[in-house]
């Protein structure tokens, strides 16, 4: 009787250290709302052991801050590799694993923004001992950034700080999910909220009252015939799943008993834009159509009512990176095309900002994120690890 033995699969030499790097980055808790401080400490120390220029960049009240680390010379054109280290809340009631400590099982590691997008951070991590001993003709920049999740908000200061250098970097590679599919399109977003002052008394003298509620209802109405006019009229870009922008209400909010006509009502919409339309003239103009005609309304029966209109944040789209000469350079490393995206990414802030070209490509599934016990399968780790490779034999290739 014979016995076969199956040869042990490959293992990435830096997987255990991916892994660990996951680990810990799981286990810092950096929520949106919470300081992503001590996160940022430990790359940056982690980094700067290894021997990277390293920069940290606080917000204003010192509480989050972005970082940014350069392996290989400066004054070349070379690559930025771009995670956020914020992650949206779990509600740990449903999770089978505390979010915030990494579990692994069944070729998997969950946790708490395991996929979107600890897991690429945790790689580039691993693959920095690489960078650093690697004779970088090109540079690589790691860029580590706050609160991505509530709108982009700490990205615009990496472009910046990118695009003041003597020699900018030339392509942007953001490391969210794609199952490590290249990814050259992504949705820009304005969110918006709306507060609409009405007038109340008892509702069985509604007539003489301006109901606030039956306004914002007229309101949305507008947004709804608006999103219409994009499903029907364009523009498009068959690239994208939905291929064209949306607009919709999403939260909603008003009056006080159902005996009262409501004075006050506040609810929240979003428009979400392909490249190469004004998403801002688009959204001034549906505003300006709606205080002329609505809003008039409201004023004629009463001028101290009307609309309050807050901008709660905004991020551009991702335009169309192929064809740029920094794309071009690192193009046959990404060789499986995944099309264009609705969700949102920094890429637009650094393409718009930096004016850096900027494509997405990152180990595990946006499908998993944002949901109970988020996991990135550890093949998708070991991917990420590879390309990194492949990017660091690019890096140094002769000028």
């Amino acid at each position: 009787m014979s016995l076969t033995i199956e040869a042990p699969m490959f293992q990435h030499p830096a997987l255990e250290r991916a892994k660990a790097h996951l680990g810990a980055l799981i286990g810092y808790d950096s929520v949106s709302s919470r300081s992503n401080r001590a996160l940022i400490d430990y790359a940056a120390e982690t980094l700067a052991k290894l021997g990277a220029e390293v920069a940290i960049l606080p917000n204003d009240e010192g509480t989050k801050a972005n970082l940014i680390a350069r392996f290989g010379p400066a004054g070349v054109a070379g690559v930025v590799l771009s995670g956020h280290t914020d992650v949206v809340p779990a509600n740990e009631d449903t999770w089978l694993t505390p979010p915030f400590a990494a579990d692994e099982r069944e070729g998997r590691i969950y946790g708490r923004g395991a996929c979107d997008m600890k897991g690429f951070d945790a790689c580039v991590l691993a693959a920095a001992g690489a960078f650093a001993k690697a004779d970088l003709k090109r540079p690589v920049y790691i860029c580590f950034s706050y609160d991505e999740e509530v709108g982009c908000l700490g990205a615009p200061a990496v472009a910046r700080w990118l695009a003041d250098l003597d020699v900018p970097p030339e392509l942007a590679i953001i490391g969210e999910p794609s199952e490590m599919k290249l990814i050259t399109g992504q949705k820009g977003k304005i969110a918006m909220r709306a507060h609409v002052k009405g007038t109340s008394g008892h509702s069985s003298f509604a007539p003489e009252h301006v109901n606030a509620v039956e306004y914002a209802a007229r309101i949305i109405s507008a947004i709804a015939e608006r999103a219409k006019r994009y499903q029907l009229e364009g523009p498009f870009d068959n690239d994208f799943t939905v291929p064209h922008a949306t607009m919709l209400a999403t939260m909603i909010s008003g009056g006080v008993a159902t005996n009262v006509t409501p004075d006050s009502c506040s609810f929240t919409f979003e428009l979400r834009s392909i490249s190469g339309m004004d998403a801002e003239g688009d959204m001034k103009a549906l505003l300006d159509g709606i205080d002329a005609d609505i809003v008039a309304k409201m004023k004629a029966k009463s001028a101290s009512c009307g609309v309050t209109w807050e901008r709660i944040f905004a991020y551009p789209a991702m335009g169309e990176a192929r064809g740029s000469v920094g794309f071009e350079r690192y193009a046959h490393l990404m060789t499986e095309w995944g099309g264009k995206v609705s969700y949102g990414s920094e890429g637009g802030v650094f393409e718009t900002i930096g004016n850096i070209p900027a494509v997405i490509i990152g180990p595990g599934s946006i499908k998993q994120a944002h949901k109970p016990n988020e996991f990135v399968d550890i093949e998708q780790l070991e991917q990420c690890l590879a390309f990194l490779d492949d990017l660091t034999a690019e890096l140094e290739k002769p000028l």
